[in-house]
């Protein structure tokens, strides 16, 4: 079966059943469902931008400046999704971005996210501020391919304990976040004076680590205030320098991705500090306002590292035809993230399901109706700039 055989299932169930699918396909719909469900706090966390939201705009609008231009009378019936990723082969071209918190959405987190992916054979990259821990999302993603995403702590130990747990539990790779070693200005977070990670969620990995607990006197169920005051600085308000990889590739034995580029300049540094791969990422638009949008920022990357690292993209993806777009523009794979948060909050593993269903199918035909046969085919020529 193909990813695109999720049209015809649709199709068939509503003809022969008269059933509907069980959440809309439309990504703006099911977002709507999503907030009526949700609180504002949670809500504006997830959807929420820095400052006045430019860069999230620029991000979309950067995907709306370039069209795809199909190609006729190409046999293109039978498509390759199909993309190798530090030697593992994975079905499509997606995976799922790191996203904190995730219990704010829906009561089972990290577990249904994780679970979902690991149902349709896409990597899940777990967040370390998620609310589950390492442990208890690779028993929930089974022997389905997860990666692990560091917010890098300012405490050595800590560092590589929890880089040896996520090893240890079947995490492949390493993606390190730079971009969020403070958290940008983020009005609606602000105006709600809502962060979750100061009640305590959130923080199960952190919580769970010995080497961080043994800086704590009582346990963080027996004195939240006490780890939250050990965890704030440990995580937040210092930058690491290029010169701190070294300790990252000294105790990790696998990729290791860096996530939050936007330069071609600091590509370049990535591959010569013996990086394995970057993420062009913005971060969604919630770091800095009035940013460069991703999209804009891939081709030069790509250009300048495309053959030294492996060269993945976030930040704005919508559709399956956003994804066809940040391929041929030089991804060798996409992270989807907002999306399937909105999935989550609908209907849990079966709604993250859903939301990868609909994204693969449509990249899937859209492929086909472009003339394309594989990904590996996809290129700059695939696109006009308008």
């Amino acid at each position: 079966m193909s990813f695109a055989d999720f049209q015809q299932e649709i199709y068939v169930n509503g003809l022969l059943t008269g059933a509907l699918p069980p959440h809309s396909v439309d990504p703006a719909v099911l977002e709507e469902v999503a907030r009526r469900r949700l609180g504002e706090g949670p809500y504006w966390y997830v959807a929420g931008s820095a400052g006045t939201g430019a860069t999230e705009r620029a991000n979309r609008e950067a995907f709306g400046r370039r069209r795809i231009v199909p190609r006729m009378l190409v046999d293109a019936t039978e498509r390759d999704l199909g993309v190798e990723l530090f030697g593992e082969r994975l079905p499509a071209p997606v995976l799922l971005a790191p996203v904190g918190v995730q219990s704010i959405v829906h009561p089972e987190g990290e577990l249904a996210t994780a679970r979902a992916a690991a149902s349709l054979g896409v990597p899940s990259i777990l967040s370390t501020m998620a609310s589950h821990t390492i442990e208890e999302v690779a028993a929930a993603a089974g022997e389905g391919p997860r990666w692990f995403q560091l917010y890098w702590p300012h405490d050595d130990e800590v560092t590589v304990s929890l880089l040896s747990r996520a090893r240890k539990a079947g995490f492949t790779a390493l993606v390190v976040t730079l971009d969020t070693w403070t958290l940008g200005w983020r009005p609606h977070d602000l105006d709600l004076a809502y962060l979750p990670f100061l009640r305590g969620e959130g923080l199960a990995i952190p919580f769970s680590d010995p080497a961080f607990l043994a800086g704590l006197e009582k346990s963080p169920q027996e004195d939240l205030g006490a780890a939250v005051l050990r965890w704030a600085p440990m995580f937040n308000g210092r930058a690491h320098t290029w010169d701190r990889l070294a300790l990252l590739r000294d105790n990790w034995d696998g990729p290791i991705v860096l996530k939050g580029i936007q330069s071609a300049d600091d590509a370049r540094r990535a591959a010569d500090h013996g990086m394995d791969g970057v993420v062009v990422s913005n971060h969604g638009g919630r770091q800095v306002d009035g940013a460069i949008a991703s999209l804009d920022a891939l081709e030069p990357v790509a250009e300048a590292v495309g053959d030294r690292l492996t060269v993945l993209f976030d930040s704005g993806v919508r559709t399956g035809a956003d994804v066809l777009k940040a391929l041929a523009l030089g991804a060798r794979a996409v992270l989807l993230g907002r999306p399937y948060l909105w999935g989550l909050a609908c209907g849990g593993a079966d709604g993250v399901r859903h939301v990868l269903r609909c994204l693969l199918a449509e990249l899937d035909i859209s492929m086909g109706l472009a003339g394309h046969r594989a990904v590996a085919g996809l290129a700059p020529d695939c696109l006009e700039v308008r």
